[in-house]
């Protein structure tokens, strides 16, 4: 029998997608980052492999290897680490208490709140606070004279030095850790709780053999940002401790600002070196919250 239908029609060519404009509420933004982000790095990039007369060189590299400049990238790390350590610390001790700790749900949203204004509260403003609080007159400092007869300096405590300068950092580093373990800390599910209670363990072996593990990822990628937020912070550092803290911001604004031995290629491959750093503790921040995210689904 012969099909006498008639032939189909040719599959119409698939249209071409437009172009939604919903894509040009991105334009402002990608100027701005590609303005203000992207061609300032890729300028302190170049400029840390050329010489005044922009011819190539790894001489400004070499030149980190210095012990001077060596000494000021390692007190910055051991700023940050100490930092970012005290901040975890306390900040996982107060989003804990906050979540599972059966205080009022009314102290949530404030707290919240405060956390991310306080995050980002840095720069000239956060050390003129810290100065007028515990500066060498600052109002704790003379309180505590004048009513206790404790002279903090006399006890070797100082602003402008190391522990001064971690202190005021912890100031922005736990609320950013409040921020950041929160969520991590609402995906615990209730029923592992209660599963490790009906094979009898103790809160404390809930918390090392349960909770904590499942948390490692994501307290060890926030403790690598917190570092990574550290290291990166200049107007702090500058506005409170002057020329008498060596950190790599500090030494760098020296070179590139072109002083009498001011080397601004020099400061390009400081600042090229402090971008690998806080790149890499970036990185390991979004790995280890990808893998912490598989357990809190």
């Amino acid at each position: 029998m012969t099909d006498t239908s008639p032939p189909a029609a040719p599959a119409a060519a698939p249209s071409r997608r437009r172009l939604s404009l919903a894509w040009l509420g991105l334009v402002p933004f990608a100027l701005f980052v590609g303005l203000f982000l992207i061609a300032p790095t890729m300028k302190i990039v170049i400029g840390a492999f050329q010489r005044a007369d922009g011819s190539f060189t790894l001489e400004n590299l070499i030149g980190l290897f210095t012990p001077s400049i060596l000494a000021s990238y390692w007190i910055s790390i051991k700023i940050s680490v100490a930092s970012a350590a005290l901040g975890a610390l306390i900040g996982f001790l107060m989003a804990a208490a906050m979540v599972l700790g059966g205080l009022p749900r009314v102290i949530r949203a404030p707290l919240l709140t405060f956390s991310g204004v306080a995050s980002n509260f840095a720069g000239v403003p956060l050390a003129f606070a810290f100065l007028a609080t515990l500066g060498p007159l600052g109002l704790v400092t003379v309180w505590l004279r004048t009513e206790f007869g404790i002279n903090l300096r006399a006890h070797g405590f100082n602003i402008l030095s190391f522990w001064g300068l971690t202190i005021t950092y912890i100031f922005f580093q736990i609320p950013l850790m409040i921020l950041i373990i929160t969520p991590a800390l609402d995906g615990l599910k209730r029923e592992w709780r209660e599963a490790a209670q009906s094979l009898g363990a103790t809160a404390t072996q809930y918390w090392t053999s349960v909770a904590l593990p499942i948390l490692f990822p994501s307290l060890l990628g926030t403790f690598a940002l917190l570092f990574a937020n550290a290291f990166g912070a200049v107007a702090t550092a500058i506005a409170l401790t002057g020329s008498s803290l060596n950190i790599v911001p500090i030494m760098l604004f020296a070179q590139i600002r072109g002083d009498v031995l001011g080397n601004p290629h020099l400061g390009y491959a400081m600042a090229f070196g402090m971008i690998l750093i806080t790149a890499l503790a970036n990185i390991l921040y979004i790995w280890l919250r990808t893998r912490s995210e598989r357990w809190l689904k």
